[in-house]
C-alpha cells in the first residue's frame, strides 16, 4: 500500500497505536458510581453483563442490535484506517449473531491543521466496507479535534431467540477463533517503524476483513456462546465468556494462531500499554504453563483491534463447524475446550 501522499497518522495518536478500550477494572470502577438502569423487559441484552453489543426486542421476531466503536490511528494509511474502524465496529453485531443494517459515522478530526483529503480517505474506506456488508450508511456526527479519531454507530437485526451472548459457554464446548492473534504488537511496530510493507498488509488484511462470514456460518450450528476479540485481548474477551457463563476453560497456547515475527517484535520491546494492562487485570484469572515466558503470556493478553470471533460450540459440532469455516476461506482454529467448574478460570497450556 502507497503511504507516500499522507501523513503519519499514527505519529498523531497520543495513545501510541493500540486503539485499546479503557480497561475493565478502571471502567467497572466508574459504572459503580452510577445509578442503575431502570429495568425494561424489551432489553434482552444490556448493562448486566460485558457483551459486545445491546439488544432489544421490538416484536416476537425481531429485536434491534446496537454498538458504537471508535479510535485513534493504527495504521498511516487513511483509507486502511478507515476499513479497519468499520470492520471493527460492525463486528459487534455479527458476535450477537445479528445482520448490522445501518451505520453512522463518528469523525473527530484537526480540520484547520491536515489536508481534507485524509479524512476523504477515512471516510472513503469505512464506506467501501459498509458497501461490502450491505449496511445503509444513514448519517454521523464530526467535531473539530487535534487528534483523528474515527468510527461508527451500527444498528443491526436479530431474531429474538437467536441472539448469540457471551454467557451461554457449557463444559465440554470446543472454542474456536476464526483470526490470529498479535494485532496490538504489530500495529504498535508499525508506529516504530519495524515492519516491512508486506508485514503492515498482512495485520491490515486480518484487521480489514469481516467477521461476517464467520458469524453466518456459526449460526447454523450449535453454539452457545460467542464475542469477538477486541481491545482487552484473547484472554481478557475469554475470561469475560468464562465469568458470565459460570465455567472455566483451558486453552492451549500452541493451538492460537498467531502473527508472523509477534514474538520477535514482543522481545523487541514492542508491546503495547494496553497489553500489559490486561496481563495485569487477569492475574488471578489465568494460571499459565511453566514453559511460557512473559512474552507468550504478553501475546495471549494482547490488545486487538478487529480481532476474530471466539465461539464456543457443542463438542458435537466443532469439527463440523471448523471445517465448513475453513472451506469459506476464515482462519479458524480450534484452541481450547470449556471446563467443569464455576470459578471463571483459565488454564494456559502449552499442547
Amino acid at each position: 500500500m502507497d503511504n507516500s501522499n499522507t501523513v503519519k497518522l499514527t505519529s498523531l495518536s497520543s495513545k501510541g497505536g493500540c486503539g485499546c478500550k479503557i480497561g475493565p477494572a478502571d471502567l467497572s470502577q466508574v459504572l459503580r458510581e452510577l445509578p442503575s438502569a431502570t429495568p425494561n423487559p424489551n432489553v434482552l441484552v444490556g448493562l448486566d453483563t460485558s457483551d459486545d453489543a445491546g439488544v432489544y426486542k421490538l416484536s416476537d421476531d425481531t429485536a434491534v442490535v446496537q454498538t458504537v466503536d471508535f479510535f485513534t490511528p493504527i495504521v498511516d494509511d487513511p483509507y486502511a484506517f478507515g476499513q479497519i474502524a468499520a470492520t471493527n465496529a460492525i463486528s459487534d453485531v455479527y458476535a450477537m449473531g445479528g445482520k448490522p443494517i445501518t451505520a453512522l459515522n463518528i469523525v473527530a478530526f484537526p480540520i484547520s491543521t491536515l489536508d481534507k483529503s485524509i479524512l476523504a480517505d477515512i471516510l472513503r474506506g469505512a464506506g467501501d466496507k459498509l458497501k461490502e456488508a450491505n449496511i445503509a450508511l444513514v448519517g454521523g456526527h464530526s467535531i473539530d479535534d487535534q487528534e483523528p479519531k474515527f468510527g461508527l454507530a451500527v444498528t443491526g437485526i436479530v431474531h429474538p431467540d437467536k441472539v448469540r451472548t457471551n454467557t451461554g459457554a457449557k463444559p465440554g464446548d470446543k472454542l474456536i477463533l476464526t483470526k490470529p492473534i498479535g494485532v496490538g504488537i504489530l500495529t504498535t511496530s508499525i508506529k516504530n517503524g519495524l515492519l516491512h510493507n508486506e508485514e503492515i498488509e498482512r495485520v491490515t488484511n486480518v484487521m480489514t476483513t469481516l467477521n461476517k462470514t464467520a458469524s453466518e456460518t456459526m449460526n447454523a450450528y450449535d453454539v452457545h456462546a460467542c464475542t469477538d476479540v477486541t481491545g482487552f485481548g484473547l484472554l481478557g474477551h475469554a475470561s469475560e465468556m468464562a465469568n458470565g457463563s459460570s465455567v472455566d476453560m483451558r486453552i492451549f497456547y500452541d493451538k492460537v494462531p498467531v502473527l508472523p515475527r509477534v514474538k520477535e517484535l514482543a522481545e523487541e520491546g514492542s508491546v503495547p500499554g494496553g497489553t500489559k494492562n490486561n496481563f495485569k487485570h487477569l492475574a488471578d484469572a489465568v494460571t499459565y504453563a511453566d514453559s511460557m515466558d512473559q512474552y507468550d503470556q504478553w501475546i495471549m493478553c494482547d490488545a486487538v483491534t478487529s480481532g476474530g470471533l471466539l465461539i464456543s460450540v457443542s463438542d458435537k459440532d466443532a469439527d463440523n463447524l471448523l471445517t465448513d469455516l475453513q472451506d469459506k476461506g476464515v482462519e479458524a482454529q480450534i484452541i481450547g475446550e470449556v471446563t467443569d467448574g464455576n470459578t471463571g478460570h483459565i488454564i494456559v497450556d502449552k499442547n
